[in-house]
């Protein structure tokens, strides 16, 4: 299974995108400053260059992860060591019935879903109760990042 970089990097443009719209004034901006304790003002010194260049870094490292949890030939790959030529014979059987099944952007969307609900939102939910946050901060970031690797999922599931 070759890496698809284009793929990768569509997925990981997804966090800026729906960033751009899930914490503006349209949606959550008011909520999530609300909750996360910022003042406008202290948007004063963001850095967009630097931000927005590492938030698509990141967003690349998550890509690259999130494709073995959407795909889930990747696993039949792993089993061999990852060389699809020195398979024995039942490997190339099972690949060429299945090699393609469950390849659609509906069920990578499934799965970055359930990545998103079942792993990213305890992880924030752990932290707020740490940290003494609201629910509501949990929410509105757990709710963007279950968006974001739901979409990121379909992308990487039909395209990588």
């Amino acid at each position: 299974m070759n890496v698809n970089f284009i793929a990768i990097l569509g997925a990981a443009a997804v966090p800026l995108l729906v960033g751009f719209l899930w914490y503006s004034k349209l949606l959550f901006a008011d909520a999530w400053m609300k909750v996360a304790k910022i003042k406008p003002e202290d948007l004063a010194s963001f850095n967009p260059v630097k931000v927005f260049s590492l938030c698509f870094l990141f967003s690349i490292f998550i890509s690259f992860v999130l494709q073995f949890l959407v795909i889930h030939q990747t696993g039949a790959i792993g089993m061999i060591g990852g060389d699809p030529t020195a398979a024995k014979e039942s490997f190339t059987a099972f690949m060429s019935d299945y090699g393609t099944a469950f390849r659609t952007f509906k069920h990578g969307a499934l799965h970055g879903s359930m990545t998103g609900i079942l792993f990213v939102l305890p992880i924030f939910g752990i932290n707020a109760l740490f940290e003494k946050l609201s629910w509501k901060y949990v929410l509105i970031h757990g709710g963007y990042w279950t968006i974001c690797l739901g979409v990121m999922g379909g992308i990487l599931c039909q395209w990588a």
